[in-house]
């Protein structure tokens, strides 16, 4: 068992597919397969059984993906332990971040860094929050930046907090939303909880959801042709647009605010890459 035997194992568990584990390690399915075929020989045990919708894996199996991603963990911790030892700051960053933040802000953040800190790689990954949070409790990531309210019990900072606003193309009365067409958007479940709390402290009746779109980006295009309004952050909204925006207020007048942090454990800032993402993140003003 080696390094690549490793990586396929946690993928395989983690997809429970083949063909999305090939597709993510970009390999064949055949060189997969053979893969974990070597080693069902090597320790003589079944490792996966499949089935119509992926595989399955046994009890030894999964005894197996334990090893494989302590090990992954081991040998990242030793080549970052090496890297730590010549006290430049060079090595990899494994950062988790929300997709939205990794649109709009990480792109121009990541490029800042490179700048200051040539000798430094990335290994990125993006998705919602929850995962982006998963990423880091399970030390996939060394950093992640998510967007919500996550409680997390070591090192945490608050980089932006965003508005959330009505968004219409044309001027609209707040007091008339339940009775217009409202574009729904898939989204993670602190920021539906957000939205879902300051409507039902608002309004008796339901939204009118005339249109389910699968991100909020695509909502935004629906509201700009005229489509019906949506409930969007800041993120997403430019000054120079030509759209109708309404504040969310709570009871007491206030903005429902969303916030976004980078969280990293504590360990991770003995390492020399981490602290000095740290630093940079805490003096910059997002």
């Amino acid at each position: 068992m080696d390094g690549i035997d490793w990586e396929i194992l946690r993928e395989l568990f983690k997809y429970k597919n083949i063909t999305k584990t090939s597709k993510i390690l970009r390999t064949s399915q055949p060189a997969v397969t053979y893969r974990i075929n070597k080693l069902e020989k090597e320790f003589d045990v079944k490792i996966i059984h499949r089935n119509k919708k992926g595989v399955v894996f046994t009890s030894a199996g999964e005894m197996i993906v334990n090893y494989a991603i302590s090990m992954i963990k081991d040998n990242q911790k030793l080549k970052e332990d090496l890297i730590n030892q010549e006290n430049t700051v060079q090595g990899i960053l494994r950062l988790s971040a929300s997709s939205i933040f990794s649109r709009y802000q990480l792109p121009k953040i990541l490029s800042e860094f490179s700048k200051k800190y040539p000798l430094v790689e990335f290994d990125v990954n993006t998705g919602w929050s929850e995962e982006v949070f998963k990423s880091v409790h399970n030390d996939y990531s060394q950093v992640g930046i998510l967007r919500g309210d996550y409680s997390f019990s070591s090192q945490k900072i608050r980089l932006m907090q965003e508005k959330i606003y009505i968004v219409s193309k044309n001027p609209i009365s707040i007091d008339d939303l339940p009775h217009l067409p409202r574009i729904y958007y898939n989204t993670d479940t602190s920021l539906n909880k957000l939205i879902d709390d300051w409507w039902i402290g608002r309004f008796i009746e339901p939204s009118s959801i005339t249109i389910k779109v699968d991100n909020m980006e695509t909502s935004k295009e629906f509201v700009q042709n005229g489509l019906g309004f949506s409930i969007l952050p800041d993120i997403l909204l430019d000054d120079n647009e030509n759209l109708f925006k309404i504040p969310c207020l709570d009871q007491h007048g206030a903005y429902i605010i969303r916030n976004t942090d980078m969280i990293l454990k504590q360990q991770y800032l003995n390492n020399t890459v981490v602290r000095a993402f740290y630093n940079f993140m805490k003096e910059r003003n997002l």
